[in-house]
């Protein structure tokens, strides 16, 4: 019983992030607890490991979708938002 906890857990404790980000990354995260708690219990397998794998993969795959499709600048990992590229201030796309 205490494994059925977990999801709802990492929910609550997660959640409120949500507004601030500029990605998916908490929301594919959520999704992928979800999931993978889901096909845990209807296979009988372990939820807490399905619901962590799911969550990790859910996650990673929502940190490459940008929501605003805004320019935001540099994020904390020095990396230029592909948005800015060509903007006032930002260089070109290098990609072209």
């Amino acid at each position: 019983m205490k494994k059925l906890l977990i999801a709802p857990a990492l929910v609550a404790t997660t959640f409120g992030l949500g507004a601030c980000s500029e990605n998916y990354a908490v929301e594919g995260g959520l999704a992928g607890a979800a999931a993978g708690a889901g096909v845990a219990a209807v296979t009988g397998e372990d939820i807490e490991t399905y619901a962590l794998a799911g969550a990790a993969a859910g996650g990673l795959a929502g940190y490459f979708i940008d929501k605003n499709d805004d320019c935001d600048g540099y994020g904390r990992d020095g990396y230029l938002d592909e948005d800015c590229f060509g903007d006032d201030g930002y260089p070109d796309d290098p990609r072209y």
